[in-house]
């Protein structure tokens, strides 16, 4: 059963909301992902590896973070191509539940749990 326009709101509105929240978190790590520049006749070489290490941390957290806002913007655009809460691997309806936890998710339990078993081989 299709999803109601009160539903679709009530998701467009999260979607947004996580979307500015990832936003937001972007706009603040940018300072902070800029290259480490140290004075190595000033700094011990455990604080350059750790200098290095919280860095490559940083980026690997604003990777996840622009793959987050690419699903999100893929929602939003379901939402407005009337698609959203269907799986897009066997089109039927993505349970509520799982919306609920995932408003981005893009695949029902069973396609998800197929492709998580298909990975772990």
């Amino acid at each position: 059963m299709p999803m109601n326009e009160i539903t679709l709101d009530r998701f467009r509105k999260l979607l947004l909301q996580r979307r500015d929240e990832l936003t937001d978190v972007e706009d603040s790590a940018q300072l902070a992902a800029q290259t480490v520049v140290l004075d190595q006749t000033r700094v011990g070489r455990l604080s350059r590896m750790d200098a290095l290490q919280q860095q490559a941390m940083l980026r690997e957290s604003n990777r996840r973070r622009e793959l987050a806002l690419q699903r999100i913007v893929g929602a939003l655009s379901r939402i407005n191509d009337r698609e959203y809460g269907y799986c897009v691997n066997c089109d039927n309806e993505i349970a509520s539940n799982r919306l609920e936890i995932d408003p981005a998710a893009t695949l029902c339990i069973d396609c998800a749990n197929r492709l998580e078993t298909n990975r772990s081989r």
